[in-house]
């Protein structure tokens, strides 16, 4: 939906900030849409392909900048949403990068699900360079990002955080801190950990339920009410049960989040059998060709 465009001097308020946002996916674009139309802010964004960040422009009235560095200098907060830890090094501490144009005193907050490795690197930076950084990856997916109310997990210091919660409620319905920097991010592992054996059991309870020649709805309406109940439970088994599966959060994304998962378990000594078990199914579902499929695919697996 086209947003009507105001003058700036028609969008300042006491609350009002200029933001940058780098990244303009799925998750991306309506993050960024959500600063202007709910929020308020002056934005420029920047996108790897111009072409998209010029479309978002038109959308929402702001401006886009060719660079990360243009797009970061003179803003009070810089937001990025990009795939992995190098393309987060790209667009902060590589050429034309965010970092090298900030102002002091300004805050990067990544919403990229990324390590934590990464995580506490850029905030030295940051602090090295004058400026703040939070690490804030998210959880709702595509139409938690649509519908502005993702859950989003924050590694910081609690004054940087206390001036960038309102800014993120623009998207978000739940922002917490959960500690310095880098608990963001495991935050989110904790969530892929806990997603990846609740999608499992789900599938399994399906494919169990379809042998025994169960009403699979009937049955998903009657424990859905008790202890078995959850999210993907509510949300996926319809689709499920119909074989549907091009939508929502990619198995590709999953097999990136959870390989983030494992390799900071190997670091910290975490035992994650289940994890690497389901991590183990998704390839297969991938050499079904289900690298787009969506995460709930797990149940093609078992139905082959």
């Amino acid at each position: 939906m086209r947003r009507d465009r105001l003058a700036p001097s028609q969008l300042k308020g006491p609350d009002m900030a200029k933001v940058a946002f780098i990244g303009l996916g799925v998750m991306g674009f309506p993050m960024a849409g959500h600063l202007v139309t709910k929020g308020g802010h002056e934005v420029t964004v920047y996108n790897r392909t111009a072409a998209k960040a010029q479309a978002w422009a038109e959308t929402f009235g702001g401006r886009a900048a060719p660079t990360p560095a243009e797009a970061a200098a003179g803003q009070d907060f810089v937001m990025a949403c990009v795939g992995n830890d190098d393309d987060l090094r790209a667009v902060t501490t590589g050429a034309d990068g965010a970092f090298g144009a900030m102002s002091r005193g300004a805050i990067f907050v990544d919403h990229t699900t990324a390590s934590a490795e990464v995580a506490r690197e850029l905030d030295a930076a940051a602090s090295k360079a004058g400026f703040h950084f939070i690490d804030a990856p998210v959880s709702g997916g595509q139409a938690g990002a649509e519908n502005g109310v993702l859950t989003v997990m924050c590694g910081g210091r609690p004054e940087d955080f206390a001036k960038a919660e309102p800014v993120i409620g623009a998207y978000a319905r739940m922002c917490k801190l959960l500690g310095p920097a880098g608990s963001g991010q495991l935050t989110k592992m904790v969530n892929q950990i806990c997603i990846a054996g609740l999608v499992e059991g789900l599938s399994e309870g399906i494919h169990f339920a379809k042998k025994a020649g169960l009403d699979v709805n009937a049955v998903i309406d009657t424990i859905s009410k008790g202890a078995a109940q959850s999210w993907q439970m509510e949300n996926r088994h319809k689709t499920m049960n119909d074989g549907k599966y091009d939508f929502g959060f990619a198995v590709e994304w999953m097999r990136k989040d959870l390989s983030i998962c494992l390799a900071e378990a190997r670091r910290n000594g975490a035992s994650l059998p289940v994890t690497a078990l389901v991590d183990t199914f998704y390839a297969e579902v991938e050499k079904m060709g289900g690298r787009r499929w969506d995460t709930s695919s797990l149940l093609a697996r078992l139905e082959r």
